[in-house]
């Protein structure tokens, strides 16, 4: 079976670059809504190495298409 997957910008979620506390609300939004959470990405380092904004991926099945 097909999966489909959201990738969700957690800046475009509003939450601040320097505290990423706002991610397990954000989880539980889109569990709610049938995804899975299945990890993160990071799309953002500052040249010191500083984490600034991370992709959290969410999975769930596709619908069946004839």
């Amino acid at each position: 079976s097909m999966y489909e997957y959201k990738y969700v910008d957690l800046l475009s979620e509003g939450v601040s670059a320097s505290r990423f506390e706002e991610h397990r609300a954000i989880i539980d939004k889109y569990a709610a809504q049938g995804w899975r959470y299945v990890g993160y990405l990071p799309t953002k380092i500052s040249m010191g190495g500083v984490l600034c904004n991370i992709d959290l991926i969410f999975e769930r099945k596709a619908e069946e298409r004839d």
